[in-house]
């Protein structure tokens, strides 16, 4: 099984250009040929392109180093050296590309076009059919390629989904997205089971909504505790958010206003998306109370019971979910037009 990974430091470089050419044209009954040197070809070029089959940086794990195909020389007889290949590095969507040593961000691919091209190659250099001139008929003057230029990067990767489940560990964000979804996330009634985002796609009335079931918060994960902030930035790029809520648990009245902080405490940002309370495990003895209960507190909260168990309420959420992941693109719309 290939391990999750969300980040990667890599050394990308462009190709450097062909040098130009000194030669003359030496054919018969022609003695004294003029210049005939060729230009050299130019560098490759290093361009990220986004590849949809792709969820994580695993391939950037067993090679770090990217180099474009320098440009060839230039020969005689006016031939110009070929071009460098272009070093294609695909990446999944969601990712962002860093200066590894000052952090600034270079492209963000959930924002912007597809295909980026990162570093151009070097020119090639001209050969000597550029210099002849009327004073100097046999010029041996050539000039180098240019360089190509070598660039340490850190790619970060932010899923993109339009809801992302939040809840504490063992809440039933796994076994919800498997009962919607065919992504099989791995599911076992004990506390982080899942240890990676996993996406899964829901089907309402032809129209596919993107689902992400983030690994499980515990009080102090926005200071590093548990899990810690390696997953909660995968959060940031959902549309809206559903909280989970284990109405089978005894803090099941305090396990919203928690999340809320930790949510909060990372970016304050994530707690202004539309958002979807969820009681889970109706099913179990004295949840349907409890749920009562969820809902009197929460009474400004936009609330539903469901038990994956039973069945109970799943029908209607899928319907609440695809209304809530509108909402979020409409006010994300509206954030970007103002």
């Amino acid at each position: 099984m290939t391990k999750f990974a969300d980040e990667a430091l890599i050394e990308v470089a462009s190709g450097s250009g062909g040098n130009g050419c000194v030669a003359f044209r030496r054919e018969k009954y022609v003695p004294r040929g003029g210049p005939s040197g060729g230009d050299g070809g130019r560098g490759g070029d290093v361009v990220f392109v986004v590849r949809r089959n792709l969820r994580t940086l695993a391939h950037l794990r067993y090679k770090q180093s990217f180099k474009a195909e320098n440009g060839h020389d230039g020969e005689g007889s006016a031939r110009y050296g070929r071009n460098g290949a272009d070093i294609i590095i695909p990446l999944p969507p969601g990712s962002m590309i860093r200066d590894a040593d000052t952090g600034k961000l270079v492209w963000d691919f959930g924002k912007h076009g597809e295909d980026f091209v990162f570093l151009k190659g070097g020119n090639g250099g001209w050969g000597n059919i550029h210099f002849k001139s009327s004073v100097n008929q046999a010029p041996r003057k050539a000039l180098s390629g240019k360089s190509g230029v070598a660039v340490r990067l850190r790619v970060e990767l932010q899923l993109m989904a339009d809801i992302g489940f939040v809840g504490f560990p063992n809440a039933g964000k796994s076994s919800l997205l498997d009962r919607y979804t065919n992504a099989r996330p791995k599911i076992a009634p004990y506390p982080f089971t899942t240890k990676i985002p996993n996406l899964g796609i829901l089907t309402i009335d032809d129209r596919d909504i993107i689902l992400a079931d983030i690994p499980g918060l515990i009080e102090g994960a926005s200071s590093g505790q548990g899990l810690g902030i390696r997953f909660l930035k995968h959060i940031s790029r959902t549309a809206a958010l559903a909280f989970l809520i284990d109405l089978s648990e005894g803090n099941y009245l305090n396990a919203f206003d928690v999340l809320y902080r930790e949510l909060a405490s990372f970016s304050g940002e994530l707690v202004q998306k539309p958002r979807l309370l969820i009681g889970t495990k109706l099913d179990l003895e004295g949840t349907t109370e409890r749920f009562e209960q969820l809902k009197a507190k929460y009474v400004t909260e936009e609330t539903l019971g469901i038990s994956v168990f039973s069945g109970e309420g799943i029908v209607e959420l899928g319907g609440r979910l695809a209304r809530l992941a509108d909402s979020g693109h409409d006010e994300a719309a509206e954030q970007v037009e103002a």
